[in-house]
């Protein structure tokens, strides 16, 4: 690979084509309620800047910019506008993150790559944007033979699938008992399309599958950066914070100290 590292100098690339670049391509992110604090946004905003080697434009949907660094733009959450409602007591906010799918987002235009907080980018960026595809995401670490798909790291045309929104508007409720979670409600509505599309393999691994290494060398061997990857993905038991820490949110899963998350997490 040819990516820029963060001690290397980034290639200079001429004005106008970061400009133009820069209307066209949009990280998108989402922060809500306290589990993430502003670092979490900050972090991945020099991340992105020092990965992405093309200009670029970054949003985050918040219900609280305090602390959140001056080059992102803060914008609040889209409102969901549910004609019923989310049906009482179900767990969790990630429906909020359907609000990127609406028709128009903030008069945004391009290419969006929406990335979950808790990502560690470790590898050049612009592959993502290039990238041949309608509606790319992580296929699932678990289902690997079924459609489904991790959004993780998702990239779509803002505005193109404005039917995804309006779909769980209209049926909050029948969609809510059909599917755990949005990314379920996703890959199936997108896959009934023939829309979704999965990132090479190797680009985003997740940490907790492909870099602790195998009991009981775990014991005595760190967490490592597979070959190949860009953006390595937090889920489940082990957060960035975790990783550094050498902890685990499961009894008796061991591991070391993860020391290449300082590396690149980091403003």
């Amino acid at each position: 690979m040819t990516d820029a590292t963060d001690d290397a100098p980034a290639p200079r690339i001429p004005f106008k084509l970061t400009f133009l670049n820069a209307q066209r391509r949009h990280i998108l992110c989402m922060k809500w309620g306290t589990r993430y604090g502003p670092e979490y946004v900050n972090r991945l905003y020099a991340m992105v800047r020092r990965r992405l080697l093309s200009g670029f434009r970054f949003t985050c949907m918040t219900d609280d910019p305090r602390g959140i660094r001056s080059e992102v733009e803060c914008r609040p959450i889209p409102a969901l506008d549910l004609v019923e409602g989310l049906p009482a007591g179900l767990p969790g906010r990630g429906w909020n993150k359907l609000a990127a799918f609406s028709a128009n987002l903030y008069g945004l235009r391009g290419t969006a790559l929406f990335l979950d907080l808790d990502v560690v980018i470790v590898g050049g960026l612009d592959p993502f944007f290039d990238h041949l595809g309608k509606f790319l995401v992580i296929r699932d670490h678990k289902r690997k033979r079924s459609p489904t798909g991790n959004f993780s790291v998702c990239r779509f045309e803002i505005g193109a699938h404005p039917d995804v929104l309006e779909h769980f508007r209209n049926n909050a409720a029948e969609v809510c008992s059909t599917f755990c979670n949005e990314q379920a409600y996703l890959s199936d509505f997108l896959h009934r399309q023939g829309k979704l599309e999965f990132w090479p393999a190797p680009w985003c691994p997740s940490f907790k599958y492909h870099t602790i290494p195998a009991w009981p060398t775990n014991y005595w061997r760190a967490p490592f950066v597979p070959p190949d990857a860009r953006i390595v993905v937090f889920h489940g038991e082990s957060s960035p914070t975790d990783a550094l820490a050498g902890q685990r949110n499961r009894a008796l899963r061991f591991i070391r100290s993860a020391g290449w998350v300082a590396e690149h997490w980091r403003e």
